[in-house]
């Protein structure tokens, strides 16, 4: 028992973003932008006419003006930047298309903060909603085919995880602004509670199931070595042999680092890319393949 869970640590740590190596990622001809949006779409008693800073990057280094269409990136959690260099296959698809390509920063996140160092308090936060973002990418839309002389480009939105769900629903919402939408990872399903609501996690263990049966049952054993010390009280073996920098005192410490060992199996299926990446984490190429020849 004590072989198999402490062998276990060093996949653990590696998974969750801890190895040394910085990996490059691939630099586009994107210009940085910003447009002025307005703060809420839909009650204008509360805050007027005013407006904030919204952040959008763009590139035409593809567009083929009056024949390409738009492609445009709903912006999910996160500075847009990491969103940009990190998907690839849109530039590509947009070579072929001869594109213009667009990435629009999510409000509140990166440098699109409504109140700025401020936004995060109590008393903003209330404008952070999925309708106001879907507003505000809709208010972008037509305004940035305005500048571009672009009235007649078909826009496609594109968008992963929450950003897929936003592009679903901008072609659900504003089917008169989006012509089309590709939704990567978009659990529209889970998230309506429709659907089976383990069947992500069944899907990151066949990941790994794919290259390595051993790995899901070592992994899975583990799992429950470290139920059964916790079951026993043994809280001191648990911190020990998983090498935790404060010891676990309580049931809650357990429940966290049981999400902590599970978010590191999920991030790397999610970024199970065939190319070393920095996205969300320093990963090598294939790293569901590499973390299960390490078991």
């Amino acid at each position: 028992m004590e072989t198999r869970l402490a062998a276990w640590l060093p996949l653990l740590l590696s998974l969750a973003g801890k190895a040394r190596a910085v990996y490059g990622t691939p630099q586009y001809d994107f210009e940085e932008k910003y447009f002025e949006q307005w703060l809420d779409h839909f009650n204008f008693e509360s805050y007027g006419n005013r407006t904030f800073a919204q952040r959008y990057l763009m590139t035409d280094k593809f567009w083929k003006k009056g024949v390409g269409p738009i492609f445009f990136y709903t912006g999910n959690e996160g500075d847009i930047w990491d969103f940009a260099q990190n998907s690839g296959f849109i530039l590509e698809l947009a070579e072929q298309q001869n594109a213009l390509v667009v990435f629009a920063e999510h409000r509140y996140y990166g440098k699109s903060l409504p109140f700025g160092a401020a936004s995060l308090q109590q008393e903003h936060i209330g404008l952070l909603s999925m309708e106001q973002a879907l507003a505000d990418y809709a208010v972008l839309i037509m305004e940035l085919k305005k500048q571009c002389g672009a009235q007649d480009s078909p826009v496609i939105a594109f968008g992963g995880s929450y950003g897929g769900m936003l592009s679903a629903y901008m072609r659900m919402k504003y089917p008169h602004v989006v012509a089309g939408a590709l939704a990567a990872s978009a659990p529209v399903l889970s998230v309506a509670g429709l659907g089976d609501s383990n069947q992500f996690f069944r899907d990151v263990t066949a990941d790994f199931q794919n290259y390595s049966p051993y790995c899901v049952k070592a992994v899975q054993e583990a799992f429950w070595q470290i139920k059964d010390s916790y079951l026993a009280g043994a809280y001191d073996r648990i911190s020990s042999k998983m090498s935790i920098c404060e010891k676990l005192s309580s049931k809650e410490d357990v429940y966290q680092l049981f999400e902590f060992a599970r978010n590191a199996f999920t991030m790397i299926a999610m970024m199970d890319y065939p190319y070393k990446t920095d996205f969300m984490g320093h990963l090598p190429a294939n790293p569901v393949k590499v973390s299960t020849s390490r078991m």
